[in-house]
């Protein structure tokens, strides 16, 4: 398939009143897609009786989506940057509400987890939505929107939750899916009608090797590290997985520098700005999901323990809806800081909150107003720290290339809330005691957790310090007259 001519410059021709409408609908759709990725944790507990299947092969039902997200990610964001952006997101969108009819039409465990594999595709959404708004909107209303786009992921994590449990405890499960189909269908009308193309093109022919040698290196790392708990992490097939992932992503490695075209330029990654910002996005993304898995958790613990306050499913959704919320109110805050400080300096304060929130959470776990509290702060630097995160590839790297890295620093974020996921999980299996016959974690297991988060955090606050200092911001540019170009942000990185 030959690729596109290459137009260089973006139009930042967002006008009219569908056109005013972009924004919103590409943060619908960011939402949408983190509110897919939550939908079924709700389920978990009650799908092994409703589909006949074992808890082990339930679990697929998330990591079949986390696999082929981290995997399509990034192929699908070189995809955007070559074909196009909205031709891209429409398919990744088209998907994902695909894959939600499938599961709202069978209980059927493997059709379910293939259905969940397809949704997994709408992972991309962020990136180049991002690139969309990179490409399209003047400079002066582009950060507070990419601040609000990259938050979206937090926004819709704390919202589905509580939605799903609602449908799930007042309503035929099956009933959820349909709903995630009617608002993924849609946000499909809503693209077609608002959302323009961008004309920013990357030249070249889809590195068809590369994206098969990702995704082989991808699965196998990811697999290991989501099934290591359950299968165990010195059993053969986590072993195997391991070392096979460490070959074949060397491997692939040495093909991307050799390939004229690559599917990921490592050359770029390997700049300092660039790829500092990507081992921060993986921090960042550690320690921003153990707030979601371990609140989650221990609100629901039984109030036997002494600790725990034995709240519904309904109930602890609604104590992650201000996180949520709070993401909501500080996205343009995020984007204002970026502009007068630098999004390198908004990266690291918003690290170093997320290590208070967890300090809040060690100092005291037992009161109810205190956890959302804590959760809500750890909430609060997730805003900063993802909000900053986009604006740093952004100013680092050429127009035509904004979806592919975006799409790079989306899948680091994901393999690190994958690793916290396997960390969490074998911190709490350590430390567990019996309550009412039942193997319970223990209030230091849960310290423990959030102790290993807010030092990761106060990992990525040293990362992003670290980063190469911020140019002028836009906005100081243009006060002295002169707008700035394609050009001044693709040698930024330089």
């Amino acid at each position: 398939m030959a690729s596109p001519a290459p137009i260089p410059t973006p139009t930042g021709s967002v006008a009219g009143p569908r056109a005013r409408l972009t924004v919103p609908v590409l943060a619908y759709c960011g939402i949408l897609m983190a509110v897919m990725q939550t939908v079924v944790v709700p389920l978990l507990p009650d799908l092994p009786r409703l589909t006949g299947a074992s808890p082990g092969a339930v679990s697929w039902m998330v990591t079949a989506s986390l696999l082929s997200g981290a995997v399509l990610t990034p192929v699908l964001g070189r995809a955007g940057d070559m074909y196009g952006k909205r031709r891209v997101l429409l398919l990744s969108f088209g998907l994902m509400a695909a894959g939600s009819v499938i599961c709202a039409l069978t209980s059927d465990i493997g059709v379910l987890i293939a259905a969940r594999a397809l949704q997994g595709a709408a992972s991309c959404v962020v990136p180049l939505s991002i690139s969309i708004l990179r490409d399209e909107l003047p400079p002066a209303r582009r950060g507070s929107a990419v601040a609000l786009m990259s938050s979206t992921v937090g926004i819709g994590a704390a919202l589905g939750l509580p939605a799903a449990a609602v449908v799930v405890q007042y309503a035929n499960w099956h009933v959820m899916f349909w709903v995630t189909a009617a608002l993924g269908v849609t946000g499909l009308a809503l693209i077609r009608w608002t959302v323009p193309e961008s004309p920013v093109r990357e030249p070249g022919g889809f590195d068809v090797t590369g994206a098969l040698g990702l995704a082989a290196g991808l699965i196998c790392l990811l697999l290991a590290v989501s099934q290591g708990g359950q299968w165990g992490w010195g059993s053969a097939r986590v072993i195997g997985l391991l070392l096979g992932a460490a070959v074949v992503l060397g491997l692939w490695w040495r093909q991307q520098l050799r390939t004229a075209r690559p599917l990921v330029d490592l050359r770029l990654v390997s700049r300092p700005r660039v790829g500092l910002s990507h081992v921060a996005a993986l921090l960042t993304g550690f320690a921003f999901y153990a707030n979601s898995l371990v609140t989650a958790q221990l609100v629901q613990t039984p109030e036997a323990t002494g600790y725990g306050l034995g709240l519904s499913i309904v109930q602890t959704g609604l104590c992650l809806l201000p996180g949520g919320l709070t993401m909501l109110l500080f996205s343009p805050v995020s984007a204002r800081m970026s502009e007068a400080r630098g999004p390198r300096v908004t990266l690291a304060l918003g690290a170093a909150v997320i290590a208070s929130g967890y300090a809040v959470r060690i100092a005291d776990s037992r009161e109810l107003w205190m956890i959302m509290v804590g959760a809500t702060v750890v909430a609060t630097g997730t805003t900063l720290a993802y909000s900053a995160l986009p604006a740093l590839i952004l100013r680092a790297v050429p127009a035509g290339q904004t979806a592919s890295a975006n799409g790079v620093n989306v899948l680091m974020r994901t393999i690190g809330q994958a690793v916290s996921s396997a960390a969490v999980a074998a911190v709490l299996v350590h430390h567990t005691s019996l309550v009412g016959g039942a193997p319970v974690p223990t209030l230091h297991g849960y310290l423990l957790t959030f102790g290993v988060a807010g030092a990761v955090a106060l990992a990525a606050c040293a990362v992003a310090l670290t980063i190469p200092g911020d140019r002028k911001p836009e906005g100081t540019r243009r006060a002295r007259g002169r707008t700035p170009s394609v050009n001044d942000e693709a040698m930024e990185g330089a």
